[in-house]
C-alpha cells in the first residue's frame, strides 16, 4: 500500500509538471485562457493584419509590420468595438510598435514581466487571431512547450523558441504561461518553430521607441480639388471625422450635421483611394475610384465605388460641394488598373 500510494504521488506530481511546468504555477492557472481569450485584440490596418493586447490602460503592443506603412491602423475588441489610436511609436528593426488610445481599458491589461524565467519544456500558451479578418470569431489559443532561449549577434533582440505553429495573423499577440503572465511577443513562425521576443527585453525596449518609421498622413485640401478629395477619404480612412467633416461645403451641409454624417460610415475599418484624377476638360470635378473595408457582425466586408466629386474653394480650401458616386458589384481585375 506504501509503495502504491508513493507511485501514485509521483505520478500526480509528474503529471502537473508536464500539464503546468512546475508545480508553483498549478494552482494560479484557473480561468487563465478565458481571460487571455478576451484580452487579446486585432489590429487592422490598410496593408496588414495581426494581433496585440493592452501592456498598459492605453497602450497596446503588436508587431511592427503588423502596422508598417499604415498611418491609422484600427483596434478591434473581442466584443467587436473598433477605435483608431491616436499616437503610434514603433522600431522597425526589433519589429515591434505601441499604438495609443483615448480611452484607458485597465481590466485588459497585461503586463510585460521584468525577467522571464522558464523551465525546460514548461507549457506556454499563446493567443492571436490567425488570418486576420478572413477568420470570424474569438482568438485562437494555441498550446506549446518552451524549447530554449535564442541570441546571436544576427539577431537585434533576444527570442523564445517554443514548438507553437504560428501563421499570419497571429503576430503581436501574446505569449504567456500557465499563470497568465506574459513572457513573449508573438513574432515569426516557421513551420512548427515560433520564436517569441523576449517580454523582458519588450518592458526595456518599449520606452525607447518613437515615430520616426512610422507613416504620416499628409495632404493638403487647399492645393487643389484632386487635393481636397484624397484629403477627405484620407479623413474617413483615419477616422478623423472633424477634419473630414470640415471639408464639406456650405451647400452640402445644408442637408446633413455632423451627426448624420459620421453615422453614414460607423463601420468603415479603411478606405483605399485606388485612382483620382481631375475630370477632363473640367476645373473643379474629380474622378476617383475607391474601396471600402467594413466591420459588419464580426466579419469584414469589401465595397467597391467610383464615380465623381464636384468642389467648390471656400476660405481658401477646395469642399466637397456634390457628389455622383455609384457602388461597383464584384469588379473584374482590370477594374483596379483602368482609369
Amino acid at each position: 500500500m506504501v509503495v502504491y500510494m508513493a507511485a501514485s504521488l509521483f505520478v500526480i506530481a509528474d503529471y502537473i509538471r508536464n500539464q503546468y511546468g512546475w508545480y508553483g504555477k498549478f494552482l494560479c492557472s484557473f480561468g487563465v485562457r478565458e481571460n487571455i481569450q478576451k484580452s487579446v485584440v486585432r489590429v487592422v490596418g490598410g496593408y496588414s493584419e495581426g494581433t496585440g493586447f493592452f501592456i498598459a490602460p492605453d497602450q497596446v503592443i503588436t508587431n511592427f509590420h503588423v502596422i508598417a506603412d499604415e498611418p491609422s491602423p484600427k483596434i478591434i475588441f473581442s466584443d467587436g468595438k473598433f477605435v483608431t489610436p491616436n499616437r503610434i511609436v514603433g522600431d522597425k528593426e526589433t519589429d515591434m510598435a505601441v499604438l495609443f488610445t483615448d480611452d484607458k481599458y485597465p481590466d485588459m491589461v497585461l503586463p510585460l514581466p521584468d525577467k522571464v524565467i522558464l523551465q525546460a519544456d514548461e507549457p506556454l500558451i499563446t493567443a492571436g487571431y490567425p488570418l486576420g479578418t478572413d477568420l470570424a470569431g474569438s482568438a485562437t489559443l494555441v498550446r506549446g512547450r518552451f524549447i530554449d532561449f535564442r541570441k546571436s549577434k544576427q539577431m537585434t533582440v533576444p527570442y523564445i523558441q517554443t514548438d507553437i505553429s504560428l501563421v499570419d495573423g497571429m503576430s503581436g499577440g501574446p505569449l504567456v504561461d500557465q499563470c497568465g503572465q506574459v513572457v513573449g511577443i508573438n513574432t515569426i513562425g516557421l513551420a512548427g518553430l515560433s520564436l517569441f521576443i523576449s517580454g523582458d527585453w519588450a518592458k526595456i525596449g518599449v520606452p525607447n521607441f518613437t515615430d520616426q518609421n512610422i507613416t504620416k498622413i499628409q495632404v493638403d485640401p487647399s492645393e487643389s480639388p484632386q487635393g481636397a478629395v484624397e484629403a477627405f477619404y484620407t479623413y474617413l480612412k483615419a477616422r478623423r471625422m472633424e477634419d473630414g467633416f470640415a471639408l464639406l461645403s456650405t451647400e452640402y451641409l445644408q442637408k446633413t450635421n455632423f451627426e448624420e454624417w459620421t453615422n453614414r460610415f460607423t463601420d468603415i475599418l479603411d478606405v483605399d483611394v485606388i485612382f483620382v484624377e481631375p475630370q477632363e476638360n473640367s476645373e473643379d470635378t474629380v474622378n476617383i475610384k475607391f474601396s471600402t473595408k467594413n466591420w459588419s457582425g464580426g466579419e469584414v466586408d469589401y465595397h467597391y465605388y467610383e464615380g465623381t466629386w464636384q468642389t467648390i474653394k471656400e476660405d481658401g480650401v477646395y469642399k466637397m460641394l456634390k457628389s455622383k458616386i455609384l457602388e461597383v458589384d464584384s469588379p473584374g481585375w482590370d477594374w483596379f488598373y483602368s482609369n
